[in-house]
């Protein structure tokens, strides 16, 4: 049978960084894409570029996260607007992909290439920088924690077994705990589940 989940909770990403450069007229521009799920991881990233590309002319970004990707940003650094960002953001787009971070560092070689010529180049090497990454498939899930009598250890184990999750930071002993992360395709039939179980609490938590 299709699995029918994989069409609200799975989607592409990129695997690990990844490089790619484009050069005209002098001018070079070097793709930096990199796998990322947060706005703050982002802003981190393209600050810790600028200083270690100190002496380029601009640093172009776009991203989009989330499994939904509807979360994106296009930013032109100074460069024309939609010259830069706009068509980083389309190779991503072009490549249906999510939770995923371009910077193109541009260092300017004395010759005005023009829009056109600004486009192919922020476009041409996102391009290559993409084609350059491992391509993955990533689940979008939700954490919860879990606090439960001693008693109703197997009952809470039964449902992670059956539903084959993730768990991470148990306490076991009269009082135990511990944090599961569950597909999205999942989790309704989760909270069902340990809602049954006496006993067992369960928290959404972020992260």
């Amino acid at each position: 049978m299709e699995d029918k989940s994989k069409e609200f909770d799975a989607f592409n990403s990129i695997a690990a960084p990844s490089e790619g450069l484009f050069k005209d007229n002098g001018s070079r521009f070097i793709a930096l894409a990199y796998p990322v799920e947060t706005e703050e991881e982002i802003k981190a990233i393209v600050s810790s570029l600028k200083k270690e590309y100190h002496d380029a002319r601009h640093h172009c970004y776009a991203y989009r996260l989330g499994y939904k990707a509807d979360v994106f940003r296009a930013n032109d650094d100074g460069e024309p607007s939609g010259s830069a960002g706009r068509p980083i953001l389309g190779q991503i787009d072009s490549l249906g992909l999510s939770d995923v971070l371009v910077v193109v560092v541009r260092y300017f070689g004395g010759i005005k290439l023009g829009i056109p010529g600004l486009i192919r180049a922020y476009k041409t090497s996102t391009a290559d920088a993409l084609s350059a990454a491992a391509i993955v498939t990533k689940i979008a899930t939700r954490r919860f924690r879990l606090s439960y009598d001693y008693l109703a250890m197997n009952s809470v184990m039964k449902v992670i077994k059956d539903l084959d999750l993730e768990t991470s930071s148990p306490e076991f002993g009269l009082d135990c705990s511990l944090t599961a992360k569950v597909r999205l395709a999942k989790v309704d039939d989760f909270l069902s589940r340990v809602g049954d179980i006496d006993s067992c609490r369960c928290e959404e938590i972020e992260g």
